[in-house]
């Protein structure tokens, strides 16, 4: 299965592209959106959509995975957030991708192990589970391709207890 995973953020927005059999991951790329603050939210949130637009239909993802609404403490930043998301969320769906959705905290605990791992741990434990020789240098792709790990850990876990049935 080949799977985009997505960190959105207004001005950097992560995404991944991984192939994975549930249990053995392969990058595939990894990117980051970047985008002006000083350009209108409107702009910036087209730029985003045809970023990720261009990504699906050079990579062809089977499924997509993003981070769920995480608690900011600025308002503002978590409006700009949820703007992000939908955007990212509408291209998923006019690409006609299933898309799991996973907290921060889940993202890391698929990860890392551990919920509250900083960005660093989530660096090299994707590191180490893509078998690269070094650390995903943005930190934004370095979460989107954490995202993509999660998804696929639970998708093969849960066809793995289907298969059971």
């Amino acid at each position: 299965m080949r799977i985009l995973g997505i960190d959105c953020g207004s001005e950097r927005t992560g995404y991944g592209v991984i192939t994975s059999d549930g249990r053995t991951h392969e990058l595939i790329t990894a990117d980051v959106i970047v985008t002006s603050p000083k350009k209108p939210l409107s702009e910036r949130l087209l730029a985003i959509a045809s970023g990720l637009r261009d990504a699906i239909a050079r990579h062809q993802p089977d499924a997509a995975a993003i981070e769920g609404v995480f608690h900011a403490v600025n308002t503002q930043t978590a409006i700009k957030l949820a703007h992000v998301r939908g955007v990212a969320m509408l291209a998923i769906a006019e690409a006609g991708l299933p898309v799991g959705e996973y907290s921060p905290m889940e993202v890391k605990t698929s990860v890392v192990g551990y919920g509250r791992a900083e960005k660093e741990q989530v660096q090299l434990m994707v590191q180490k589970i893509l078998r690269l020789p070094a650390v995903v240098r943005s930190k934004d792709a370095s979460d989107a391709l954490a995202v993509a790990i999660c998804h696929a850990t639970r998708a093969g876990f849960a066809a793995r207890i289907e298969a059971v049935r």
